[in-house]
């Protein structure tokens, strides 16, 4: 019995060490296998290389996405929109964004991912080079064009990180992925920086939206010109079929795609009984539900109890200092930098003496990013220095789950499902997170002025109590992480197992 040197273009040295037989060694036809040491360094360079496209891309995407909010004031004035139809652009984009994913979730199950990618990047690219050209007397459509961006972001969101699960396995995949999601948080604040940047040198806020689709254009190119078309997974599951594959004969290279044809329905069927895909989703729930309250809100706090201090006068005039809103948005970058880069090195760490540490990691920094901000809401009206300071540590172990998460989810569910668990986690954490937070937040604090005399102090705590309910969502959160912990060793093993 012959077993052959690897499979061709698929990266993969498929020799299993018989007795007797050493790595390298000649055939038994004379045969002599190529150095394994050349074949890894060359997919190892091959795959850096697609993870760095896969990085631009996402950066590109988190600055488009966050482009319209840099410019908000100036759109509100171009259009005359109130504060509620000004919300309605982020909250369009979200709703058509989280309803989405599951069907690029679907596609990317069961077709190319390349093409699902670039597709996706040129739609949002072009969608946003349109809309830079809409008139004043066509707000809706301008409206209608961020849900349409919404739908191509997430193509990308939903497909990017399972591309990066085919390429790694579960050793290196947190490192990658924790570098993956840095582009969050820096893509996130690059979006401010750069439409505020633009429309004043320029004078228009029109051509914000027409320099990221040039960048769009940039990465799509390098997606045609450096990503294969097609990519062979890296898992233990596929190697155990490749070799299996190997033994009966066959010289069909196997292909995980089609080991079980199953349908959207059975899938998300299969999702919903694993417990630690559901709970840990739940905890990502909570997460999106505190970063999209302290996205949208935090600003107006911190602006807030400085006027209640005197450190600031009240704002009398259309344009206020935007201070607050640059120092928050440094604090989410560098706090996200750092917090995803400490979350991949814990859980490296470890896994080596805990195989639960992943959810625990993801539960105690929960709990201590609630406590954090719970403080700072407290200290706001006495030291607003230490406000930042603990809404620094509250962002930062907020930041820790990310790429953990995400991880969690790529080695308790199974490889063809992946899209599809990503695509559903997405739409649950959206649509009970960050899609409603903000408003709910918003509602909370007027009900409490409404039962009040108007004032600064009251404007003040009726957003310091609101803001409070982030704090128990985040030990909620927490909760659901923990919960997992008792699921996750026979959830990875049955994953490992189909």
């Amino acid at each position: 019995m012959q077993f052959p040197c690897e499979y061709e273009d698929t990266g993969l040295l498929l020799q299993p060490q018989l007795e007797g037989q050493d790595y390298g060694a000649a055939a038994a036809d004379g045969t002599q296998c190529p150095s394994v040491s050349v074949s890894r360094n060359s997919s190892a360079k091959r795959d850096c290389l697609v993870v760095a496209v896969l990085c631009c891309g996402n950066l590109i995407n988190f600055i488009d996405w966050f482009i319209v909010p840099g410019i908000l004031l100036e759109i509100q004035k171009y259009f005359g929109l109130s504060d509620g139809e000004t919300g309605l652009l982020q909250t369009v984009f979200t709703l058509c964004y989280m309803l989405a994913a599951p069907i690029f979730g679907y596609l990317g199950d069961r077709y190319n991912r390349k093409i699902i990618l670039g597709a996706g990047i040129f739609f949002w690219s072009g969608v946003t080079l349109g809309s830079s050209f809409i008139t004043e007397s066509h707000y809706r459509i301008f409206v209608l064009s961020r849900g349409l961006v919404g739908i191509g972001s997430a193509s990308y969101s939903t497909i990017a990180p399972t591309i990066i699960a085919d390429l790694f396995e579960e050793g290196k995949r947190t490192t990658v992925l924790s570098i993956f999601y840095i582009f969050i948080p820096v893509g996130s604040g690059c979006g401010y920086i750069l439409a505020a940047g633009v429309a004043e040198s320029t004078g228009d806020w029109h051509w914000a939206l027409r320099v990221t689709p040039c960048m769009g254009g940039l990465a799509l190119l390098l997606l045609i010109l450096l990503v294969p078309h097609r990519i062979q997974r890296k898992t233990a599951a596929h190697r155990a079929l490749s070799i299996s594959g190997t033994i009966q004969g066959t010289d069909e290279k196997p292909d995980v795609h089609r080991t079980a044809k199953t349908t959207w329905c059975q899938d998300v069927g299969s999702l919903v009984q694993n417990c630690s895909f559901v709970c840990s989703s739940l905890g990502l729930t909570a997460m999106a539900f505190v970063t999209g309250s302290l996205g949208v809100w935090m600003p107006l706090f911190l602006y807030r109890a400085q006027v209640v201090q005197g450190i600031v006068p009240p704002c009398r005039q259309e344009s206020c200092n935007s201070s607050n809103s640059l120092i928050f948005g440094g604090i989410t970058i560098g706090t996200g930098i750092l917090g995803i880069i400490a979350g991949a090195e814990a859980a490296r760490l470890l896994r080596k003496i805990n195989n639960k540490a992943d959810p625990l990691i993801c539960a105690t920094s929960m709990f201590i990013s609630a406590l954090c901000l719970y403080i700072a809401l407290m200290v706001a009206q006495t030291n607003i220095l230490s406000t930042f300071i603990f809404i620094a540590f509250g962002e930062l172990f907020l930041s820790v789950n990310w790429a953990v998460v995400t991880d969690i989810l790529l080695y308790v569910v199974t490889p063809r499902r992946q899209s599809t668990a990503i695509a559903l986690q997405i739409l649950v954490s959206h649509l009970l997170g960050d899609a409603g937070s903000p408003y709910l937040i918003g509602v909370i604090s007027n009900a409490i002025q409404a039962r009040n005399i108007p004032s600064l102090q009251w404007s003040f705590q009726s957003m310091q109590y609101s803001f409070v309910i982030c704090a128990f969502i985040g030990v909620l959160g927490g909760g659901f992480f923990l919960l997992t912990s008792f699921f996750i060793e026979e959830d990875r093993e049955e994953a490992q197992r189909v």
